[in-house]
């Protein structure tokens, strides 16, 4: 397998607070990597780190072989990156930014730029400055893109796009996989990571706990349902079924929590007059609380 993202011991302090401690991780060549975790949990540092924006206090990194410090220009040359907060020159139009931007790359086919900007609904002419934080992320999604880099490291990019504007998102970056090249995702939404990637690394407290496929992280995926019946039922029928836990009734109603396979649940739900279902999508954070434990270190910083 071909490495083209390398972690070891990666760690950052920014003066007494924690970035990221002890990271050890690779990414293959042509996958779709998700990192996922909650806001505060390290990701824009580790992506930073990787792109030479800031240095470890300790341990290594490489991407495509190439040591994330020592050789930090040739890796800017081959990658993508849309950061978390795009800074864009509020007084260039879209399309003058971008041709400096494709300047400085030594020039860029201007139909990739185009193809981009019509599949984004993308207007380049007007000042950024004067664009919604959507438009100008569409902007930052263009510049990532329109080299056809090798690696794209991508932290949280869709922030600000329309549920529309996602979803085309989402078929640029299914597109790029299919073409072999690699995605760095960072995102603190469960569905767009589940949708996109191959594999996540989930990391907490700056710290990386857990790397699984997306397959296995649906599997012992979390939902919360309230299912209402036609009359009162006990609420020991409920308590001890596999994958179930937090069960509260109130007369006709049940509230859960339910870990992998509904079976258990609906088959014992079934022995009653079932009126309604409701499942709700738990937010990453209470995934995390209910896998990995409830205390937060105190020095995280990013």
């Amino acid at each position: 397998m071909d490495a083209v993202v390398r972690l070891q011991g990666l760690t950052k302090y920014y003066g007494k607070h924690l970035g990221v401690r002890d990271l050890d991780l690779e990414v293959q060549r042509g996958a779709v990597f998700g990192y996922l975790g909650p806001n505060g949990a390290g990701k824009t540092t580790t992506i930073r780190l990787l792109l030479d924006f800031l240095r470890p206090t300790s341990g290594r990194a490489w991407v495509l072989g190439h040591d994330a410090q020592k050789e930090s220009p040739e890796v800017r040359r081959r990658v993508g990156y849309i950061p978390g907060e795009p800074a864009l020159y509020k007084n260039l139009t879209g399309q003058d930014f971008l041709a400096y931007a494709a300047s400085l790359r030594g020039g860029v086919d201007w139909s990739s730029i185009r193809s981009l900007a019509q599949r984004l609904d993308c207007d380049l002419s007007r000042p950024i400055g004067t664009l919604s934080r959507g438009n100008r992320q569409k902007i930052a999604v263009v510049h990532a893109f329109m080299h056809n880099p090798e690696v794209l490291f991508l932290d949280e990019p869709t922030s600000g796009l329309d549920p529309l504007m996602q979803q085309e998102f989402n078929s640029i970056v299914r597109e790029a996989r299919a073409a072999g090249q690699t995605v760095f995702l960072s995102s603190h939404i469960l569905s767009e990571v589940e949708e996109l990637c191959d594999q996540v690394g989930i990391i907490r407290s700056g710290q990386l706990v857990k790397v699984e496929s997306v397959a296995a992280l649906k599997a012992r995926a979390l939902r919360s349902l309230d299912i209402e019946f036609g009359g009162p039922v006990p609420q020991g029928e409920f308590v001890g079924l596999k994958g179930v836990s937090d069960v509260t009734v109130t007369d006709s109603h049940l509230h859960c929590k339910v870990t992998g396979a509904l079976d258990p649940l609906v088959k014992a739900a079934a022995r009653y007059q079932v009126v309604n279902i409701v499942t709700h999508q738990p937010s990453l954070e209470e995934i995390f609380l209910a896998f990995y434990g409830k205390e937060e270190p105190k020095d995280v910083a990013a």
